[in-house]
């Protein structure tokens, strides 16, 4: 949801409609499909995501996400087909990361790109256009590449977190993640890197921009989830077996969710400056 937030504080064409009809398509249907159709074909027993005792899958959830992935698609139609079309081509990436027949997953370094981009810069082009009723050339104008790579950059040093605590199943699937092939330490260390050129480049993007309050009122934002980070490694170094699991990283996703959201929220309206209507 971040994403979608700051492609909101960006986009030029604000339309209340198309703001509610991408916030379905993309929330309510398009990411609920892709996690249904991956549960399908992952079939997890432990804990995964926000289930902490996921239950058996069956033929009826594969059904549910291909249904859910038309009326996203459905909903993008409205818009324009290019939208329509970019909505397809997330479903489809998403599709073939856990599909057995390709499944980009087992692959530790193209997964990891693979991810960060399409569910980083993609989405956050890909909501962009539905939000201003724009197409495909929006990949080719650096106004939108720009902020859509720091959405990546940040991603790639979130996504092997979010496998760290998975390394026995994924090992017995045969999945080599990226996170599997760093080992714990090796994943903190990874992680704490990429947060550090995530936190810079988007200090130079607030900084270009002369937005030396976002760039301030960032850093506020991302103290809590570092702070959080810095935490779990310290005590993931002592005892891996007590601190790396579920509890651990859901923990992780929520404070940087909840303080990404939040700033990217105000960033919106500041950014927008539609708090003046009721002054």
């Amino acid at each position: 949801m971040p994403v979608f937030f700051f492609a909101l504080a960006l986009t030029p064409n604000h339309n209340p409609e198309r703001l509610l009809l991408v916030f379905i398509g993309l929330h309510l249907f398009l990411y609920p499909a892709s996690n249904g159709y991956n549960s399908y074909f992952d079939k997890d027993e432990k804990s995964i995501g926000g289930l902490r005792n996921p239950p058996k899958v069956s033929k009826g959830l594969y059904f549910l996400s291909i249904l859910f992935t038309a009326l996203a698609i459905g909903f993008g139609a409205t818009i324009n087909w290019q939208f329509a079309s970019m909505l397809l081509v997330y479903s489809l990436v998403s599709m073939a990361y856990s599909h057995p027949s390709i499944r980009l997953k087992k692959y530790a370094y193209g997964s990891w790109i693979i991810a960060g981009f399409f569910q980083g810069c993609f989405t956050f082009c890909m909501a962009y256009a539905g939000l201003s009723d724009f197409g495909w050339d929006i990949f080719t104008k650096s106004h939108v590449l720009i902020p859509g790579l720091l959405t990546s950059v940040m991603l790639w040093g979130s996504y092997p977190l979010t496998q760290i605590y998975q390394h026995e199943e994924d090992a017995n699937r045969g999945d080599q993640t990226l996170s599997l092939k760093l080992g714990i330490h090796g994943t903190f260390t990874f992680s704490a890197i990429w947060f550090l050129i995530a936190g810079a480049a988007f200090g130079w993007y607030f900084l270009d921009r002369n937005q030396n309050q976002a760039f301030f009122v960032f850093l506020g934002a991302l103290a809590p989830v570092m702070l959080y980070f810095l935490v779990w490694f310290m005590f993931a170094r002592k005892a891996p077996e007590k601190y790396v699991n579920y509890d651990w990283a859901m923990w992780m996703n929520r404070v940087s969710g909840i303080a990404l959201n939040a700033f990217f929220i105000w960033y919106f309206l500041e950014n927008t400056q539609i708090m003046q209507v009721f002054y």
